[in-house]
């Protein structure tokens, strides 16, 4: 496959700083949603870099570094439970995204966006269905966000060690489930997430 496919199109028309953006943790029952933007030098593949989800957490860690160090700019995003309860988790992540691109030091002037929504951006941008396993700057935002996510996670299991947020990222598995029944939410859960599991 060409993980650059999408890239060159960009450059075709015309675009020289182009991002990818991707977002981790849409679904979970606790913590942030966060997004990750993405410029990479022009031509540029990562060897190992894969859609987020494909990779082991070893794999992903030694990447995060890599894309680090290789990127042009890269920029790191939230939107909180807060923000979350407020707009609703869709809205949030396009806030997440925005802020994603709107953070880098080097200025983008074209964002592709894995999924079929696009954030408010001030710059033209496109949306790219499964563009995490079709492009590499947006793949390696999504390792981007997940990692840093992650790692956001595993300090709420040292403050809240009941959950096992470590285990599980704040996803709704039957441990998580089991220990909100038994404990109620902490501050990290979101509350709109929770009605079907704590009638």
């Amino acid at each position: 496959m060409n993980w650059l496919e999408y890239e060159q199109q960009a450059m075709e028309k015309g675009y020289n700083s182009i991002c990818g953006v991707d977002e981790a943790g849409r679904g979970p029952l606790a913590g942030p949603v966060c997004a990750a933007a993405v410029i990479l030098p022009h031509g540029t593949v990562i060897e190992g870099v894969n859609d987020s989800k494909k990779l082991s957490e070893k794999k992903r860690e030694a990447l995060f570094e890599v894309i680090k160090e290789t990127a042009i700019s890269y920029s790191i995003a939230y939107a909180d439970v807060a923000e979350i309860e407020a707009l609703n988790i869709l809205n949030a992540t396009m806030l997440a995204m925005k802020r994603a691109v709107e953070g880098l030091d080097v200025p983008a002037d074209y964002a592709m966006i894995d999924g079929n929504r696009l954030p408010d951006l001030i710059i033209d941008s496109e949306c790219i269905v499964k563009g995490d396993a079709k492009s590499m700057s947006i793949a390696c935002a999504s390792i981007l966000a997940k990692v840093s996510r992650d790692r956001l996670l595993y300090k709420y299991a040292e403050e809240y060690p009941v959950y096992g947020f470590d285990k599980h990222k704040g996803y709704g598995t039957k441990v998580h489930v089991e220990a909100l029944r038994t404990y109620g939410p902490c501050p990290y859960h979101r509350q709109s997430f929770l009605k079907k599991i704590l009638k």
